[in-house]
């Protein structure tokens, strides 16, 4: 006999069904699309110039719009200003200038004791170059040693060493202007730190109308706004030391300073040359943040060759255009041949280690 029941069949197993796609999806959908439509548009109008070119030549392409960009924005200008410094008059454009050679520089120039800017026919020049060398000097000698001071203590293991890395580099983000504009509205006559010392039964300092006080605050400043840009790089620096090397000289019985004497400082020159020229490039045009600030004053102490420049030029009840075009010459020429130096040191520095 045949068993009677029926086996009952299970129904077939469905497939679980696929999420509808979110407007994200869509959104990301479509910019792919449109990213890989205009992708396909510059494939073809490159491969097109490829075949006419050559494969080759191909890498001048590319280059091309970086070279259109700086030929206009740098060396046309500097071009540009450099035939301004030959010629004189109060036109602004180049076709009513007269031609007058050298002019500019010999009247740059005369002196009869460059030592003192009194005796030189353009005294403020002579006054903001001293100026300039003064707060390059004491600036940047200042600034690399902090910079590198907080960098060999953020690269020790610190609690919340990421907080205080953040907390040395915000200044940085910030504006010239802005920067100026802050810590003047701290130090003006009814700023914050006045209303401290009057609260502690002290005079107010009227820092702006004394001389030395406006120098040092222009370096402090400067150099408290600039720091943390200089520190990251030599935290780099440091970072890409082998802990080896440390290690090994524990070992020999070396303690902290000769750790730091014969192995960081050697290993972290080329950082601080690094550093050094580009904080020196950085000092030599100070301008925005010292106008704000004081203006290139009390008189002229705080007055530094971009600021003669910048008044020669625009400032003046007369636009001498063609002395102040000759006063950036001399200075980016100084700057220049000194950047050198600072390099061939580097360089013979570095063979001899």
């Amino acid at each position: 006999m045949t068993d009677s029941r029926r086996v009952p069949i299970a129904p077939p197993a469905q497939l679980p069904s696929l999420p509808r796609p979110g407007w994200g999806d869509r959104v990301s959908d479509l910019f792919y699309a449109l990213f890989a439509g205009v992708m396909n548009v510059l494939d073809v109008f490159f491969a097109a110039i490829q075949r006419w070119i050559g494969s080759r030549r191909m890498a001048y392409v590319f280059v091309l719009p970086n070279l259109l960009i700086f030929g206009i924005f740098v060396l046309f200008p500097m071009l540009l200003n450099f035939y301004y410094s030959l010629t004189g008059g109060t036109a602004l454009f180049p076709q009513s200038r007269p031609f007058v050679g050298l002019q500019n520089f010999a009247h740059l120039f005369d002196c009869a004791n460059f030592l003192n800017p009194n005796t030189c026919r353009e005294d403020r020049f002579w006054r903001g170059v001293y100026n300039t060398v003064f707060y390059v000097v004491f600036q940047v000698g200042i600034m690399v040693l902090v910079a590198l001071l907080t960098a060999l203590v953020l690269n020790r293991t610190l609690r919340s060493r990421g907080f205080f890395r953040s907390v040395f580099f915000y200044p940085v983000l910030l504006s010239p202007v802005v920067v100026a504009l802050i810590w003047k509205w701290i130090l003006q006559r009814d700023g914050l730190i006045n209303a401290a010392l009057v609260s502690l039964g002290m005079e107010r300092i009227v820092f702006f109308l004394n001389a030395n006080w406006a120098v040092f605050w222009v370096i402090f400043i400067s150099t408290w706004a600039q720091m943390g840009f200089y520190m990251l790089i030599l935290l780099a620096g440091l970072q890409s030391i082998p802990s080896e090397l440390y290690e090994a000289s524990a070992m020999d019985g070396a303690g902290r300073l000769q750790s730091f004497r014969h192995i960081t400082l050697p290993l972290l020159m080329p950082t601080m040359l690094v550093v050094t020229v580009l904080a020196l490039i950085r000092a030599v045009q100070v301008f925005d943040q010292v106008w704000v600030l004081t203006g290139g004053g009390p008189g002229t102490a705080t007055t530094y060759v971009v600021q003669y420049i910048y008044e020669t030029a625009f400032a003046g009840q007369i636009a001498r255009f063609g002395l102040a075009s000759a006063a950036s010459m001399v200075l980016g020429i100084a700057l220049l041949l000194f950047t050198l130096v600072q390099l061939k040191v580097g360089q013979r520095s570095d063979i001899g280690a």
